[in-house]
């Protein structure tokens, strides 16, 4: 019996309804941790039940129940145990009623009053069923501090009485969009890794599309979750081409097409469809700037005005110096590198971003373009010395070495 697709596929909805039937994070990842040993002893002997979600859930409710008694000074517990036990009419296990407890886990585990970074580390946990290990390791933070981090979630949770519920309709929308910032930022992170050795952590990107779909599933009639799921299809598409056998940066004029996933690029294009159908937003349009990017069979083919055009909009309704620089980037594709940097120019005035290696490097790549050698290599110094992953290091490295041969011949 192949037992993992069934683990994958229910652990998170087991787990979000155990913490609603057990009112405790804690509680309710021990207990789902016991159904699954527990099934994985039984089921080779008796055979998958039925509905293996109903047994899961209630072999876990009883494993709590057991728990609690065994556990030393039963007095501190009895009245969890007296609430546990007492009979019940029905375990609710309907795939509506499941559907929502995942909701309501995610608003949970996205509530404002935790910090961004417990956000993101709950959601991993429980939601994706990563391990604090796991989670430590993508974030590049000490085990025991990732601990502490989800540690002191679960108790901001209980302690400030959180609700394990969805939000009120006149609180939805600034809620989802929190939800959404936490997925997108498990995607960026995943995506381009701000420190470490690899560009990119695959995992991270699988687990933040996996939530994108779990958002898209449960709340079907938002425009812009579709937005979110189509931009991140349409960037990870490119995964394979992103990067060599040796982990070196392949920019994205140069990547290879034929290694785009092509499933990927037809649901995100269909998704851009649909969202931007629905009302643009700014995850939406993001989407449909990489679906213009996806539509290009070779990179001389990419319909820049267009991106350039999407960029405009997309500042309008986001002021962000990150994509003031991105449409740097479509500037200077357009109205050619010198414009690209004047641009550069400004948002460097304003010194909003300060400190970030891609300001630095977009000027030394325009420069680059100009064969402006000595100020290309100022500016690559520049970003290679603010740099924290090792691929764009070593990328950084190597643009910085052409520049200054060009200089010194």
């Amino acid at each position: 019996m192949d037992f993992d697709p069934i683990c994958r596929e229910e652990a998170a909805r087991v787990l979000a309804t155990l913490i609603r039937l057990l009112g405790s994070f804690d509680l309710a990842e021990e207990a789902t941790q016991d159904a699954f040993a527990a099934a994985l002893e039984c089921w080779p002997r008796q055979g998958v039940p039925s509905n293996p979600r109903a047994w899961l859930i209630s072999t876990g409710r009883h494993k709590a129940i057991d728990a609690l008694r065994r556990r030393a000074r039963l007095e501190d517990k009895r009245e969890d145990l007296l609430l546990l036990a007492a009979p019940q009419e029905q375990i609710a296990i309907e795939d509506d009623m499941v559907g929502d407890d995942r909701l309501r886990l995610i608003f949970t585990c996205c509530h404002p009053a935790l910090m961004i970074e417990a956000q993101v580390a709950l959601t991993l946990r429980t939601l994706c069923g990563l391990k604090t290990e796991q989670i430590a390791r993508a974030f590049l933070v000490p085990v025991p501090t990732m601990a502490q981090r989800l540690v002191r979630a679960k108790q901001k949770i209980r302690d400030a009485r959180i609700p394990y519920r969805v939000p009120p309709a006149e609180e939805l929308g600034e809620r989802l969009a929190a939800v959404m910032l936490v997925v997108y930022l498990v995607f960026n992170e995943g995506y381009n890794a701000a420190s470490g050795e690899a560009l990119i952590r695959g995992e991270l990107c699988a687990e933040a599309i996996r939530l994108g779909r779990l958002i898209c599933e449960l709340l079907p009639r938002e425009s812009e979750a579709r937005g979110l799921l189509a931009l991140m299809l349409l960037q990870d598409s490119r995964r394979s081409a992103r990067t060599s056998a040796t982990g070196e940066i392949i920019l994205l004029e140069e990547q290879d097409r034929a290694l785009w996933n092509q499933a990927q690029i037809r649901e995100g294009l269909a998704l851009v469809e649909s969202a931007l159908r629905g009302g643009s937003g700014p995850y939406s349009v993001q989407a449909a700037i990489a679906a213009v990017h996806a539509r290009a069979a070779r990179a001389e083919e990419t319909d820049w005005p267009q991106i350039l055009a999407l960029y405009d909009v997309l500042l309008g309704m986001q002021p962000s110096p990150v994509i003031e620089l991105n449409r740097a980037v479509a500037v200077a594709m357009v109205q050619g590198p010198l414009e690209g940097l004047r641009v550069l120019g400004e948002i460097e005035a304003r010194g909003e971003l300060r400190g970030n290696h891609l300001l630095p490097a977009a000027r030394g790549d325009f420069s680059r373009r100009l064969q402006r050698w000595e100020e290309a290599a100022e500016a690559y110094r520049a970003a290679l010395a603010l740099a924290g992953n090792d691929a764009e290091r070593r990328f950084l490295a190597r643009r910085l070495a052409e520049a200054e041969s060009h200089v010194s011949s």
